[in-house]
């Protein structure tokens, strides 16, 4: 999943971003309202964490921006970061688009809470853990399992099938995925994504059966929702 953090505090926007890379997103920062729109219309992103006040073109307005203008058919989530806590402010941000709301000072522990919560509601979720056949991965304890193995996966690993489960079943292209899962500085001119999917084959592989993930040639990759249903493919393709 790809996050942007919008924040004119440079230390903070830097904090929760490393934070956010620690927990196995694809982040990205701005420090202002117009460098949040620009990115916004580049990348799809999957969340955004928006600081209310910022000097130019704050919170509010880039909220309404995002939802009528820039991704008005898929919006990514918001959840507004503000030191603005009256019930009033709350009621205002909700009322622009944002979809959650959180008061700074934060810890972060509840700041990762929210943003998994956020990212549930698209998938149709209500818990910290996705099951696709026989996969298990509990995204609060960055736990990954198939049957009764538990997997060693790295954090670009993780995430990239944490974005697989999210969308079992469909074909995801190879544009997709660095869009999703790799952040702005991922350069699209590698073979990033296919070396990643081929070590997350073979670590699917060992921990029992031929892989979930099957190379849709000409399409890209899909996941299959029921374990060993995928035909075997070369984990180098």
């Amino acid at each position: 999943m790809r996050i942007l953090v919008v924040d004119d505090e440079v230390d903070l926007a830097t904090a929760v971003a490393r934070g956010l890379r620690r927990e196995g997103y694809a982040v990205d920062i701005a420090h202002d309202g117009v460098d949040a729109l620009e990115k916004a219309r580049l990348n799809g992103y999957d969340l955004v964490c928006l600081d209310l006040t910022m000097p130019g073109i704050d919170g509010l307005e880039v909220c309404r921006r995002l939802r009528e203008d820039v991704a008005p058919e898929n919006p990514p989530r918001v959840l507004m970061l503000t030191a603005r806590d009256t019930v009033e402010d709350r009621i205002d941000g909700l009322d622009h688009g944002a979809d959650d709301y959180l008061v700074k000072p934060f810890a972060f522990g509840e700041l990762a809470a929210r943003v998994r919560s956020l990212l549930r509601r698209d998938a149709g979720r209500t818990t910290a853990v996705l099951r696709v056949g026989g996969l298990e991965l509990d995204t609060a304890r960055h736990r990954v399992s198939r049957g009764d193995n538990e997997l060693q996966l790295t954090a670009k690993e993780f995430a990239l099938l944490r974005y697989f489960m999210t969308k079992p079943d469909q074909v995801l292209s190879q544009e997709e995925l660095l869009e999703h899962v790799w952040d702005e500085h991922a350069d699209p001119f590698t073979n990033t994504v296919r070396v990643t999917v081929g070590t997350l084959r073979k670590k699917l592989s060992a921990a029992g059966g031929t892989s979930p993930i099957e190379t849709v040639i000409g399409k890209g990759y899909r996941l299959g929702t029921a374990d060993g249903e995928s035909r075997p493919v070369n984990p180098d393709q």
